[in-house]
């Protein structure tokens, strides 16, 4: 074996010694982890066991080497080193206070389209080439919200660097629900259900949701599926096929944020608040705003050799209806991105009184 060789060996397998050390605490409660190597043509991997091997994903197209200063308002309510947002369209890492960010993306938006209504930037922005919807956006391997996130051996708190090797540790929090249900009523209730665990009420719908909106990322994501998740919002998509719909649930003081203007006003948003009075405003608070949440789900799951265990490791948002008792699934409703919003969008889901999300059972 050459002595460059010899060396490569040895650099790789201090590595895997390295990020083991770092990331040993919360070993028995990881899911996998992602590697992205910050170059051109660096390797995306997915480890499902601690580390010790890695598959292949996908690759870089361009790295990032510079930030966002300007970041979405509820990037605030997550540390820096932690992941900001998770979508189907977009991962976002947050670096510095009070929102600072650099983006992950998935080659849809190697040429952000024009007029985008997102926190996409190029210039503070990984590309890579993954579909919208598929492997670590929303495919089964997203990360969740408040995940730490390391560069190489350290956790990340500034610019990334060509090179650095971004890690991004996917744990699955011990408390685990079967399902939240919300009340989608004023004054409803949000309760997590738990297999061996008392029912919690966790929070209070301020105001009920009952249109559906053209929110751009949904076109990546079938219906009754999780779109978005980030310290501000829960997007659930009603679309279909090329088109877009969805709603979203939001926490109260969100719901003031500059750019929420559109949720003052109209009936696309859920607004949620602590379940007390005086208790914690819900931004940025696990289990709907961190920790617990992702897109998850592939419609070529149902294809592969592993279909049971696939389907059950998937989040599904499904609804009651008035006058209805059985659950079934999320309504379909579709727009077209570049019309104007149709007057009966605004009451789509105005028979909608329960909305569920259930939990992956694996």
């Amino acid at each position: 074996m050459s002595r460059k060789r010899a060396r490569n060996g040895l650099a790789g397998l201090f590595l895997v010694l390295l990020l083991s050390f770092v990331f040993a605490a919360d070993d028995k409660n990881e899911l996998y982890r992602i590697q992205i190597s910050n170059a051109t043509n660096g390797k995306i991997e997915i480890s499902k066991d601690l580390g010790l091997s890695w598959e292949a994903v996908g690759r870089v197209i361009y790295p990032v080497e510079k930030v966002n200063r300007k970041g979405f308002t509820a990037s605030k309510w997550v540390l820096p080193g932690e992941v900001a947002a998770s979508a189907v369209n977009a991962i976002h890492i947050k670096t510095e206070e009070p929102q600072t960010i650099f983006s992950i993306l998935p080659k849809n938006f190697l040429d952000v389209p024009a007029g985008y209504n997102s926190y996409l930037s190029p210039n503070s922005s990984l590309c890579t080439d993954i579909s919208a919807g598929k492997s670590i956006f929303g495919g089964g391997y997203s990360p969740m919200v408040g995940n730490k996130v390391f560069y190489f051996n350290k956790q990340v708190d500034a610019t990334p660097k060509a090179g650095d090797v971004i890690v991004i540790k996917v744990i699955k929090p011990a408390k685990w629900p079967k399902d939240i249900i919300f009340e989608n009523k004023f004054g409803g209730k949000i309760t997590a259900r738990y297999f061996d665990k008392e029912d919690e009420i966790i929070g209070e719908v301020l105001r009920p949701v009952i249109g559906v909106g053209r929110f751009a990322g949904s076109r990546y994501v079938s219906a009754g599926r999780i779109r978005a998740n980030h310290p501000g919002v829960i997007d659930v998509s009603t679309s279909v096929g090329d088109k877009v719909g969805g709603f979203q649930i939001i926490p109260a003081n969100h719901a003031q944020s500059p750019e929420m203007g559109g949720a003052r006003t109209q009936t696309q948003w859920m607004v949620v608040g602590p379940p007390k009075v005086d208790g914690k405003m819900l931004e940025g608070v696990s289990p709907l705003f961190k920790y617990f949440l992702k897109p998850s789900y592939d419609e070529n799951n149902i294809s592969s050799l592993e279909w049971e265990n696939k389907l059950l490791s998937h989040f599904i948002v499904e609804i009651k209806l008035k006058n209805k008792a059985d659950w079934r699934p999320m309504l379909i409703y579709t727009l077209n991105a570049e019309e104007d919003l149709p007057e009966e969008a605004n009451k789509a889901l105005e028979n909608v009184t329960d909305i569920r999300i259930l939990f992956p059972l694996k």
